[in-house]
């Protein structure tokens, strides 16, 4: 009956009593399977963790530029890691750097949120952002706004 129709006899459940079988075109569930596959892995997507260095006697210009980097980051969907580094007298000053970190935390609170709290790591104090939306829903947002732009009228 199957090679009538030019199909397959596919066996789907053989513990089954009596066993059970399908009448399928088995090229093209594979094909269709490996497209599903396909396109699930194009629409994954990878945190990335991005990290961000502060020294502990940074300048206000300086730190508004790495503010809007940090922004960016967590606008983008990705983790980021912010670091004061200590040099030389600087380590005995942490509580400086948790205030720094703090000040931190608390300017990005519209796009990330505190998900490890300052800790220290050698010279240096490390926290840990993390964003409110995740990397998919940042793309799509993107995707959504690049397309509501009207494209500017060349001249021809």
């Amino acid at each position: 009956m199957a090679q009538e129709a030019d199909l397959d006899l596919v066996e789907v459940s053989p513990n089954s009593a009596p066993p059970v079988c399908k009448l399928m075109d088995f090229g093209k569930f594979k094909y269709e399977a490996a497209q599903k596959i396909r396109e699930a892995r194009k629409n994954q997507t990878n945190t990335v963790v991005k990290t961000v260095r502060f020294g502990l006697k940074i300048e206000d210009h300086d730190y508004g530029t790495k503010r809007s980097q940090i922004e960016k980051f967590l606008k983008a969907g990705d983790k980021v890691r912010v670091m004061v580094v200590f040099r030389g007298r600087e380590q005995s000053r942490p509580e400086m750097g948790v205030k720094l970190l703090h000040k931190v935390a608390e300017e990005v609170t519209e796009f990330g949120s505190l998900e490890s709290a300052p800790s220290a790591d050698g010279r240096s104090l490390i926290m840990v952002l993390a964003p409110l939306k995740n990397k998919a829903e940042a793309k799509a947002e993107a995707k959504r706004n690049a397309e509501r732009q009207p494209k500017p009228a060349t001249e021809e």
